[in-house]
Order: structure tokens, then sequence, then C-alpha cells
């Protein structure tokens, strides 16, 4: 049997088996539960389903080959990943705890309910859907192409990228419409089991197979790629401090309200399953310096490597040495690693539109039928990621620049909001515009990072400021009331602590 074969032929045994999972998952649940069941595990969660949820959710394919790519092409600055994430975790401690208070109290099941709950208006959550789309589908289209490259790689070529792509789409369309959140935490077991012993098997194999050991792989670093362990690293970057500490506190106040972690939060059974998860969560990032050190290491063993191709730069190493059982065992661990959080991100989205945005429809008030209507969208969403995958790839590409700076603009809306009970309805939606605008005018003008600085740190800083301004000439208009039609709206608009397990006004 050719090699090509044998790793074709695991990683279509583990794919039956992902889909096994997710299925067994919801075994003897049948309908129970509705959207809340389907969209977050029926806020059940244990502390050791959402450590390896969450952790499923953001160790991504970027982890085996943009990581790998980033530490093959510059060096030191892809470990803002480690320092962002490390970050967000500490402040997921105080936040999730908040969220899963608030969404439990009302009975919400993702960030655009509790935008449309706080302000009172139903739109609003409608609003924030779409825009929120926006930004997740890239992410979708970036998770399918990435198993693509992994599941042509790993089967030397007998798979097209196009039948590659079509898999990844497949299998986690199938198990995420049946099995939802929790088939999603399901499969995160699997994935991490194989995420730990590939990545710590790979952390010994490489050096001592390449260089004789860490001693002299480091060594030859020092000596050769100086350049690599400094910022902003290797070549004409432009990722240097400036860059490094802004993006590090962007993405680490952003990546707790992106619409996926806060799914991972009201999965949990309590709010002390999150504390603890914010504790044991940064050791999982770890694993991270494997693949930037291993695409490192592929600067001496497969040098040369540009543009797209770097980011094999992992694979090369594994493709090149490694028996094909094996090789077959690395591409499904990475192939999860694209399945789970492209599993919630469509989970994700499937649900802010059947919540939000379908549910205006009056005929489609009810939980079951915007259970239905949820899992149509997830197969709405992964198709039109698929479609253009194959016709314009950079259509998406091109939005993913500003996706994760577009997503931070929502902070004051929804924390700020939430904590503050005078912010008015006009000051966020108006911070909310502007902060879109900045972005979008930044980045797709060339100007990202601005002198140094991360644009969607700029920009949250302009939102944040006109959000002030416009609640503070709002609440000068109403004789000091934060916001005279939200309050009179919902007089009970409540002001959340992360210490208590229900929301309290102010």
């Amino acid at each position: 049997m050719s090699a090509g074969a044998v790793a074709t032929s695991i990683f279509a045994v583990f794919m039956v088996l992902t889909v096994a999972l997710g299925l067994l998952a919801v075994r003897g649940r049948g309908g129970q539960g509705g959207l809340a069941e389907w969209s977050v595990g029926g806020r059940s969660l244990g502390a050791v389903f959402i450590w390896v949820l969450m952790a499923g959710e953001s160790y991504t394919s970027f982890s085996y080959l943009g990581a790998a790519g980033w530490g093959y092409n510059f060096g030191a600055p892809v470990l803002y990943v480690v320092a962002y994430m490390s970050c967000g975790y500490a402040v997921g401690y105080v936040v999730g705890p908040m969220l899963w208070a608030y969404a439990r109290e009302h009975g919400l099941v993702g960030i655009t309910d509790m935008i449309a709950h706080r302000y009172g208006r139903p739109w609003l959550g409608a609003v924030v859907a779409v825009l929120a789309t926006v930004f997740l589908l890239p992410y979708i289209q970036l998770q399918i192409t990435g198993m693509g490259v992994v599941v042509s790689t790993i089967s030397y070529g007998s798979i097209s990228l196009n039948w590659a792509y079509f898999l990844a789409f497949a299998v986690t369309t199938g198990f995420v419409v049946v099995s939802g959140l929790r088939g999603s935490a399901w499969v995160s077991v699997l994935k991490d089991v194989l995420v730990i012993g590939t990545l710590g098997f790979l952390a010994i194999y490489v050096p001592l197979h390449y260089f004789d050991g860490y001693g002299d792989f480091l060594d030859r670093i020092v000596a050769e790629k100086q350049d690599w362990l400094t910022l902003p690293g290797a070549g004409d970057s432009g990722y240097g401090t400036a860059w490094f500490a802004s993006t590090s506190l962007l993405n680490a106040l952003t990546v707790v309200i992106f619409p996926t972690t806060v799914a991972g939060y009201l999965g949990a059974r309590n709010a002390d399953a999150l504390r603890r998860n914010a504790i044991w969560l940064p050791a999982y990032n770890v694993l991270l310096f494997v693949p930037m050190l291993l695409g490192m290491a592929a600067l001496f063993v497969v040098p040369g490597l540009t543009g797209a191709d770097s980011n094999l730069a992992l694979f090369k190493l594994v493709t090149d040495s490694l028996p094909a059982w094996a090789v077959g065992v690395i591409g499904v661990a990475a192939a999860l690693s694209s399945i789970v959080p492209m599993a919630v991100f469509m989970l994700v989205i499937g649900t802010m539109w059947g919540r939000s945005v379908l549910s205006l429809v009056p005929r489609l008030h009810s939980q079951s039928r915007q259970k239905a209507a949820s899992q149509t969208v997830v197969v709405i969403a992964g198709t039109l990621a698929l479609i253009l995958t194959y016709a314009a790839p950079n259509t998406l590409v091109r939005l993913s620049l500003i996706s994760y700076e577009g997503m931070a603009q929502l902070l004051p809306m929804l924390l700020l909001g939430l904590v503050w009970r005078r912010l008015s309805l006009a000051g966020a939606v108006s911070g909310l515009a502007v902060g879109v605008g900045v972005v979008c005018a930044l980045v797709f003008t060339g100007n990202d990072p601005v002198f140094g600085v991360n644009a969607g740190l700029v920009a949250l800083a302009v939102n944040l400021a006109v959000a002030l301004a416009v609640t503070w000439a709002r609440a000068a208009d109403v004789d000091g009331r934060a916001d005279a039609e939200v309050l009179a709206s919902d007089p009970g608009t409540p002001v959340v602590t992360s210490g208590t397990s229900r929301a309290g006004s102010a």
C-alpha cells in the first residue's frame, strides 16, 4: 500500500470516529432542551468539558500551519499569540462568570441576545448578528482552507485541495447540525489527546533527528538567525514592540467577547467552572511553542519556502522523515484542530441568526422552530464559505483582515454596557459605527499598524470616546438620565458583577 493510501486510510477512520462521537454525545437526549441544549449544551458542561472545548476553539489549524509559518518567516513576533491568549484567560476569569450570570438570569444564549436585552431593542441584536457574521465567515473559510491543505499534504497529493475542502465542510456540518455544542466538546477530547500526543512527540523527535538535540538546534539559531529571536523579527516585518504590545492588549480584551468564546462560557454548569477553567487554560499555551520552534527548525531543513508554502514548514519536516502512519495521525490532529473551531463558528452563526434575526419573524418564536432555523443557517453559512473558498477566496481573505479588529468594536457596547447602566443606546450604536468605520478605513488603505500601533486598538479608542461623548450629551438632554428611552422600556436594566450567580441592579 502506498504512503498516501496509508495516511488517507488513517484519516478516514478518524473522521468516521469524529462523526460518531458527535452522535454519541446527544444519544438519548432526543429533542430535549431545544435551542439552549443545541447551542450551549443545556448549560450543563463541567469544568473538564469546558476546558477541552475552549482549548479546542482557540487551538486551530493556525497553530499547526500559521504559527509554524510565522516562526519560519518572522520568528519572535509570533509570540504575540501566547501573550494575548494568556492575558485573555486572565480577563476571562472576571468576564466569563459575569456574562454567564447575565445570560442565565435572563435565558440568553449569545452576545446578540445580551445586547438586544441590555438595550431593549431586538433589532439591535439582529444588526449585531449580521455584523458578527461578516467577521466570523472568514474564520470558517480559513479553517476549511487549513484542513484542505493538511489533508492534501498528508495524502501525498492523492487527495486534491478541492476535494479536501469539501471533506472539511461535510464532516463539520454533519456533526455540528446534529450534536451542537455538546458534540464539539466531546470531539475536543479526542482532538486534545491527539494534539498533546503528536506535538509532544514532535517537540522531541525533530531536534533529535535533525540537530542532535536542542542544544545544537538553539546554538545554530543564535549563530545564524539572530534576527528571528528579537522584535520586529526577520526582514522588514513591521511587527515591532508597539505592535506586539497593542495587538496583545486588543486581542486579550476581544477574545473574551468573541461569540465562540462566549458560547463556551454559556455552556458551563456554574461560574466556578469558568474560574477554574481560566486558571487551567494558560497551561495549554505551552503547546504553541512547539509549532513555533519547528517553524524555525524548518529554516535549516527546508530553506527557501516563500508565500503560502511557508505555512507548510511543519508538515515538510513531517512528511520528509516520518512513516506514513505517523504522518496520518499527525494530520488527523491538525484536521481536528480545524474541525472543532469551525464547528463552533458555524454553531454560533446559526444561533445568532436563529435567535436574533429570524426570531423577528412571528412564526419562529418557539424554541423548536428557532433551533431548526439555526441548524438551517449553519448549513447555509458553511456552504457560502465553501463556495467562496472555491470561487472567490480573496473575498474572504480580505474580510479576514478586519475580523478580529472589527469584533473588538463590540467591547464598549457589550461589556461597558453591562457594567455601566448609563451607557446609552445612541452612544453605544454611534461608537460601534465609528469604530468599525475607522477599522475598515485604516486596514483597507494599508495603514495597519498606525505608527506601529494596531489599527484595531486605535479604532477602539475612538469608538469608546464617541460612545462616552454621545452618552453624556444625551444625558444632559434628558436632565441627567442615562437614556430615557431605554430606561423607560426596561427600568431594571441590570449591572452584572462577576462574583454573583445572578445579575443585580446597581
